[in-house]
């Protein structure tokens, strides 16, 4: 139950974020955009979400996570329906960016999936969240080639709000993180919560009684900068930006790639007119069922790795798993600039998908279990935040300074993926096999 309601909100958030990737051609051509106008609405977004992913860590670490997780979802599913009537661009953009906002909680869920978890499982059962994740991707992106050059990109958001809707009402099947009541002081309230789950799995509680210690206060910002933490936190937060950048620096060059025609050797026009047109007020091309089906194939790619990542998180640890990953994706990033077919294009965006998927999988699991109980929720909710920043980024990289270098841009995100390599393999603390903090 926890596996398939808490996995679940990962297709609420990817419909809603890759959503952005589906609808850019529409609104560029709806509302005659330049390249920084689309780029915009992607950094609104995350801005939203980097602003309140601080404020509902420290809410979740004060009044519980499944609070904050329903309140976020009904935000986010308001404000995404609201964006379905947009009358302008200017309101797109500030209704997207609400919508951010609420997207910003989602990762209570994986939170409170953590804190319920064994140590033995855990390495093999997140992982297998990001199913959810590839589900919600290959869905709005399959409704958009149907949705869009039918109904249009008005009910493709209406549709993509469905999700978030039906999990409100499903979240009462899942009880507050115990850890967390035992971390305020709850004690009567997670021993009800694990009574509750022992007679759901037809199992018996074991004898005796809870015996944690109460932390005095909840947790803070300062607490990630304790030097206990410090190191941990800095090269944290390098990786999660750099991860974010070029997870969604992908996303975004791909649709650039496929839409404007960007590949050696193919299309009716020379690259430079392409990119001169691109330039343009009124540039308008819409994706056609071609590329539509290539954004399939290389978000497909984002489980290929799943299972050796899930290998190599158990095998090697989170620290080298990471390392490797983010060294490989960056190589890939680089042969994006070698002239190739249609085909070497979309092998080279399968097998980066998968890379920097695989990275989010071991980062997400790291930051869940290096920080304690009572400060988990700020760690993520931060981390999180940070990771915006390489998100609001991305487009300005992807959308527009791809139009003036190719070179220039996927030299960029290879240089970062580097740098997020050599802090990952040198992290302080390994959580392989490492039980869960309940206290600083």
């Amino acid at each position: 139950m926890l596996f398939f309601v808490m996995g679940s909100t990962g297709i609420a958030e990817a419909m809603e974020i890759m959503l952005l990737a589906v609808v850019s051609s529409s609104i560029r051509c709806e509302w005659h955009l330049q390249s920084w106008q689309v780029a915009l609405v992607t950094t609104m977004v995350f801005f939203g979400y980097m602003i309140f992913s601080i404020v509902l860590g420290l809410l979740a670490d004060r009044y519980g996570r499944l609070k904050i997780l329903v309140i976020s979802f009904m935000w986010g599913a308001f404000f995404s329906l609201l964006t379905s009537f947009s009358p302008s661009y200017v309101w797109f953009v500030f209704l997207r960016c609400m919508v951010g906002c609420g997207v910003s909680g989602h990762a209570q869920g994986l939170i409170i999936k953590t804190e319920f978890l064994p140590r033995k499982f855990r390495g093999y059962m997140l992982p297998l969240s990001m199913l959810f994740w590839l589900a919600g991707s290959l869905l709005i992106i399959g409704l958009g080639s149907v949705t869009i050059p039918t109904l249009g990109w008005r009910w493709l958001i209406r549709f993509a709000s469905i999700p978030g809707i039906i999990l409100i009402t499903v979240f009462k099947f899942i009880p507050e993180s115990a850890r967390f009541n035992v971390s305020v002081g709850n004690h009567q309230a997670a021993t009800d919560t694990l009574q509750r789950i022992a007679k759901i799995n037809r199992s018996k509680m074991p004898e005796g009684k809870i015996n944690e210690p109460i932390s005095e206060r909840t947790g803070s910002f300062c607490d990630l900068l304790h030097p206990k933490y410090i190191r941990t936190s800095l090269q944290i937060w390098v990786i999660w930006l750099g991860i974010s950048f070029a997870y969604y620096g992908v996303i975004l060059a791909s649709s650039e790639l496929l839409a404007r025609n960007l590949l050696c050797g193919t299309g009716n026009k020379a690259e430079e007119e392409v990119l001169q047109e691109a330039k343009t007020p009124c540039y308008c091309h819409m994706l056609s069922p071609s590329d539509y089906q290539t954004m399939i194939i290389s978000t497909a790619g984002e489980i290929a790795l799943n299972p050796f990542n899930i290998l190599f998180i158990n095998l090697l640890g989170r620290r080298w798993t990471l390392g490797i990953t983010m060294t490989t994706t960056g190589i890939f990033f680089l042969l994006l600039n070698i002239c190739m077919s249609r085909t070497g294009l979309i092998a080279i965006l399968f097998c980066l998908r998968a890379l920097v998927s695989a990275n989010f999988n071991t980062i997400y699991i790291y930051t869940a279990e290096v920080y304690p109980t009572v400060m988990r929720a700020i760690g993520m909710g931060t981390s999180g935040s940070i990771c915006r920043i390489g998100a609001m980024a991305a487009p300005f990289i992807a959308q527009v300074l791809l139009s003036a270098s190719i070179i220039g841009a996927l030299c960029l995100f290879a240089i970062v993926c580097f740098i997020c390599a050599i802090s990952a393999f040198t992290l302080p603390i390994e959580t392989k096999g490492r039980a869960l903090q309940q206290v600083k």
